[in-house]
């Protein structure tokens, strides 16, 4: 009997995926580490995934 798979989920076209990223502030403490913050996406809001389009099956154009 065939296994059913899971449709892939899709991957947020604003970032490819790499939904959070650290930015440097440029500069470092007193104890000599880097300082960074982080940012998500706006778009997928850190998730990486967008929602998948919803078809509608015998909708008119």
């Amino acid at each position: 009997m065939a296994q059913h798979t899971p449709p892939a989920r899709r991957i947020c076209p604003g970032c490819d995926g790499f939904a959070t990223v650290a930015v440097t502030l440029g500069g470092r403490d007193r104890h000599g580490h880097l300082r960074t913050i982080s940012a998500h996406c706006p778009a997928c809001h850190g998730l990486g995934t967008a929602p998948a389009r919803r078809t509608w099956e015998g909708a008119r154009a």
